[in-house]
């Protein structure tokens, strides 16, 4: 029988700061690995010095996603010297090389300000990168890569354009590799960590609305209807009562698995005003979710029997 994934379903063991994870299977070590932002929530400093200064974290599991393992960070991303900020991966695999898109600010910057881009890398493994710089998305301010494939061939990237309204903008790509902006796709409120996927007919995306994830539907991956939120009203498994925050979804057998992440210390979704550890800490967390009369619902409380198989290629 399939066992029920724990709640929470990981905590970083060194600074217990995981962020913002994707799902992605390893094709190498025949397991699943979560990569996330590992936000150093014991480091002291001013302002907002603990959400910057971070690598990506990465746990393991070999049952299909209830267990983890952490294995530590990604390394061989920096391109620079001194320490620099690593947020939100976004990873494909695609004709025998992961792709990784990952937001970057240089230094540790102590407010929300400063530059920010995405910058792609490409593996074979997971373990040795290839950094091919920064993309072009006409913004000096730009996060939260998701990259998702076009019906009829190509590729599009949503991310947050914290230069105008931290909206969700996009861009397309023949190749992943070279990018042309084509602007505005959600504009209702700010919001961020857009996350794309396909079920029950239809593509979904969630975004991060800093009071649950919003939820819209399209036919054609280029016009969204907002439906509504999920993972809004607090849930009553530990660690997992209060909103849930930038989400990553693996579909399997017509159901979605939604990873995302709580702040079990604190209702407040900002990261601007926490000064103890347990306001700082957060939690990864799994709820399942499934398409019901053309609408996305997503019931926190339901044990999820998690038991992922192996990625197709």
């Amino acid at each position: 029988m399939t066992r029920v994934a724990p709640a929470p379903l990981f905590r970083d063991p060194v600074y217990d700061g995981a962020a913002d994870p994707v799902a992605v299977w390893n094709r190498q070590r025949a397991e699943w690995w979560l990569i996330y932002t590992n936000r150093r929530t014991s480091v002291s400093g001013p302002g907002v010095a603990w959400v910057h200064g971070t690598e990506l974290g990465v746990a393991a599991s070999r049952d299909g996603g209830r267990t983890w393992t952490y294995r530590g960070t990604l390394t061989g991303l920096e391109f620079e010297g001194g320490r620099n900020t690593f947020w939100a991966p976004e990873i494909v695999w695609h004709e025998g090389l992961y792709h990784l898109y990952a937001s970057y600010l240089p230094g540790v910057p102590d407010s929300w300000s400063g530059p920010a881009r995405i910058h792609h890398y490409t593996s074979s493994d997971l373990l040795d990168w290839t950094h091919y710089g920064a993309l072009d998305l006409d913004s000096e301010r730009v996060i939260d890569a998701c990259v998702f494939p076009l019906p009829d061939g190509g590729w599009r990237m949503w991310f947050k354009d914290e230069m105008r309204g931290s909206h969700t903008h996009a861009a397309d790509s023949p190749d992943l590799y070279h990018w042309e902006p084509t602007g505005l796709v959600v504009g209702h409120r700010p919001h961020e960590g857009p996350n794309v996927f396909e079920l029950g007919g239809h593509y979904w995306m969630l975004i991060d609305e800093w009071r649950g994830q919003g939820v819209l539907r399209s036919d054609d991956l280029t016009t969204w209807e907002h439906q509504g939120l999920i993972l809004d009203t607090p849930g009553i498994r530990p660690d997992d009562g209060t909103i849930g925050l930038h989400a990553d979804v693996v579909v399997q057998d017509g159901t979605a698995y939604v990873f995302y992440f709580t702040h079990p210390g604190t209702t407040t979704p900002s990261a601007g005003d926490r000064s103890t550890l347990a306001s700082r800490r957060s939690s990864l967390q799994v709820a399942v979710a499934r398409v019901i009369d053309g609408r996305l619902h997503c019931d926190r409380d339901e044990p999820v029997r998690l038991d992922l198989a192996p990625a197709s290629e």
